[in-house]
């Protein structure tokens, strides 16, 4: 487990031994684990945003068309 992105917003937790990453959402306590394709995917948007572009908003603009409708609310046990 590896913390690869980590803003107000969001972070990014990748789990390479299951070639998948979690979503987190913070504000909105939800979370997403994506593998396989989808985690490719997630991937390749994030690496096609232009290196001067890639920042703050525009990973987490990202994230958000990622997690709408799809992430989970994180239960607290």
């Amino acid at each position: 487990m590896n913390v690869v992105y980590n803003s107000e917003n969001y972070a990014i937790v990748a789990y390479p031994v299951q070639q998948g990453f979690e979503l987190v959402d913070k504000l909105g306590s939800r979370s997403l684990f994506v593998h396989g394709s989808v985690a490719l995917g997630l991937r390749e948007a994030i690496d096609s945003i232009p290196y001067a572009d890639r920042d703050q908003e525009s990973i987490d603009s990202l994230l958000d068309e990622y997690c709408i409708g799809a992430a989970r609310p994180i239960a607290y046990h």
